[in-house]
């Protein structure tokens, strides 16, 4: 259950990411969070929506990464949705492959029955084939 907002920097994906939560926390029964490298959006969010700072965790590589997700997950049982933004500098994927974290972010969403949605800084012929289908909007 991962969905891919992509395109590159400056072509509105924040704003995209921001009105979709905005939407889906009128209609939510469970929680959102809303996860991204500063608290700079804090006031663009509805007072429902849970944001975490990343970049308040010592966060050193996509392993790590992978772990607070989960830990994420792990502690709210009633998680419907997670909205990444700034994907690639809080999981420190810049100029790295992406598939692997990608991969194992759709697998623990099926997994969890968590919606994960990723905006990510790439055009669409730079996604990962094995993720193609995932791309919902690509600016």
């Amino acid at each position: 259950m991962l969905e891919l907002i992509v395109g590159n920097k400056g072509k509105g994906k924040t704003k995209i990411l921001l009105d979709r939560v905005n939407s889906a926390i009128k209609e939510a029964n469970g929680t959102i969070v809303y996860l991204d490298k500063s608290t700079k959006h804090m006031f663009e969010l509805n007072n429902r929506v849970r944001l975490i700072d990343a970049s308040a965790y010592p966060l050193k590589n996509a392993d790590e990464f992978i772990g607070f997700i989960c830990g994420i997950i792990s502690q709210d049982h009633d998680l419907e949705q997670i909205y990444l933004d700034s994907f690639l500098k809080i999981a420190k994927l810049e100029d790295k492959d992406v598939t692997s974290t990608l991969e194992q972010l759709n697998d623990i969403g099926q997994k969890y029955k968590v919606t994960i949605i990723v905006s990510i800084s790439l055009d669409k012929e730079f996604i990962p084939a094995s993720v193609q289908n995932n791309i919902t909007v690509a600016l």
